[in-house]
Order: C-alpha cells, then sequence, then structure tokens
C-alpha cells in the first residue's frame, strides 16, 4: 500500500485531539461490505460482527467502503509570497507535493481542490481521473484574505473526515483565525505543509538596500548590518517555532518544506522519513 495512504487510513481509526483535549473521530458513514478485520480501539462498536469474534475468539469488526476510501482536498497559497525563491519559487515546490498527495488515491476515493473562488473539481469524480484534474487545475492567484476564504470554501463543502492539505507561508492568517482553524481541525484530518523562508539562514545582502514587498510590488529602503541580519534570523526561526506549536495545538499535523523540496516536507510531516 501506499505509505502516504496507510498512514492517513490508520490516523482515522485513532482518536485525535483538537486544542480543547476533546477527542474526535474519522469515521466512515458508507455501508457496502469490504472485509472483516480484528478490532482496533476507536473502531465503532456497532460495526463488530459478534458471529465472526464467536468463530475466532477475538473481536471482528466489520469494515465497510468508506473506511477504506479517502476523500483528499488541497489548498495551496499561491499569493506573491509563495512566488518568492533564491533559484525557484516556493509555489513550484508546493505544487510538486500534489503530485504526492493525490498519488495516494485509489479508484474510489474523491480527490478535491479547493480555492478561494471555490471546489475547482467536483467531489462527484472520483479515482486517478479527479486525481490527476486536481494537480494539473491552473488557480487564480490569492490576494490577502483569499487564504482565508479558500479555508471557509473547506469548512463549507467538504464532507467530515475529508484528509485537507493545505499549503502556504500562512503570512496571511494571524490568532484571529483560531477558531477557524480550530473548527477545521476537529472536522477533518488536517496537515499544514508551511513554506520555510528562502533565507531563514540569512539574509545575503548588506549594506543600504533596496527591498520590494512581494505581495504590493511596493519597496522600501533599509540598512542591513550584521545586527539587522542576525535578528531576522532570530525572528525567522521563531515565527517556525511559534507556528508548529499554534497549528499542532489547533489539531493539526505540520510538516516543513523548502524551495529544493516539498515532497519531504510532506512525508516528514507523517513521520515517513
Amino acid at each position: 500500500m501506499n505509505p502516504l495512504r496507510n498512514a492517513l487510513l490508520s490516523g482515522r481509526k485513532r482518536p485525535r485531539h483538537a486544542g480543547t483535549g476533546s477527542p474526535t473521530l474519522f469515521r466512515g458513514d458508507g455501508y457496502e461490505f469490504v472485509e472483516l478485520r480484528e478490532y482496533v480501539a476507536g473502531d465503532d462498536p456497532r460495526r463488530i460482527d459478534w458471529a465472526a469474534t464467536a468463530r475466532t475468539g477475538a473481536l471482528q469488526t466489520r469494515v465497510v467502503l468508506e473506511d477504506v476510501a479517502l476523500t483528499l482536498a488541497a489548498i495551496v497559497d499561491n499569493s506573491g509570497s509563495m512566488r518568492a525563491g533564491r533559484r525557484r519559487a516556493l509555489l513550484d515546490c508546493a505544487e510538486e507535493t500534489l503530485r504526492l498527495w493525490y498519488g495516494a488515491a485509489l479508484a474510489d476515493d474523491r480527490c478535491v481542490r479547493l480555492s478561494h473562488e471555490g471546489l475547482v473539481v467536483p467531489l462527484t469524480l472520483r479515482g486517478p481521473r479527479s486525481a490527476a484534474a486536481c494537480a494539473a487545475a491552473a488557480l487564480p492567484q490569492m490576494s490577502p484574505g483569499d487564504l482565508r476564504r479558500a479555508l471557509d470554501m473547506a469548512l463549507a463543502a467538504l464532507p467530515r473526515g475529508s484528509a485537507l492539505l493545505v499549503a502556504s507561508d500562512f503570512f496571511d492568517l494571524d490568532t484571529k483565525d483560531d477558531r477557524m482553524l480550530g473548527e477545521l481541525g476537529v472536522r477533518f484530518d488536517c496537515t499544514a505543509l508551511v513554506a520555510r523562508d528562502p533565507w531563514h539562514a540569512g539574509l545575503p545582502l548588506g549594506g543600504f538596500v533596496r527591498v520590494a514587498d512581494v505581495e504590493t510590488g511596493r519597496s522600501h529602503l533599509l540598512f542591513l548590518g550584521a545586527r539587522e541580519r542576525e535578528r531576522y534570523v532570530r525572528a525567522v526561526h521563531e515565527r517556525e517555532r511559534a507556528l508548529a506549536f499554534r497549528l499542532t495545538s489547533l489539531g493539526w499535523r505540520v510538516g516543513q518544506f523548502e524551495e529544493g523540496d516539498g515532497t519531504r516536507g510532506l512525508l516528514g510531516a507523517f513521520g515517513l522519513i
């Protein structure tokens, strides 16, 4: 089995905890029988097959189609800040990650791509066909506030228990959005793939330099000395730690990717490397 798919299915069998500490179970609602397997903690007791349990001497659970089918959804922040990079845009790495994400889909899975304008691929389409359409979708560029709108779309449109991947630098969200992020963390299996600042190891510039804002295009004349460069690196690392802690406390799985490779960040978020 695809390791990422296996990790997503395994995560649905266990309680997950949001920031409030309340456990939530992601269980399917389908009725098409697939197989019997041994009961594991978190299974719906109503699915226990007592006849099979009597035969084997161990609790047996009926697995139905929705227990092994996934809804794979993704939001990729394609705003101006995600187009930054030293040699390669962070957005290119995020799009590369989608091929791995949707590559976990099998025939009965639903694949969804969301933007601030709504669903790009309808929920009625399933399997590799929908996966390919999602990975190849061309979306309008986001502006400030659009990531928040895309997350609102996810809350409104996705079925409970969906696996939601959000690849972004998360500059567009602040603590005022924690309630929404917490609700997403309770309702879905959420993974945040955080883009790392391309200059996290240090700014290459010094002296008086003109710096452009990638979102607005406005430029500013700044002085960058040794102290300013040191403060920049420290601020980047502090933000990384604070953001990871915040998202984790709200029930999200968190990974980080750099401009060189997005797939390692996604696999790392699931403990697969």
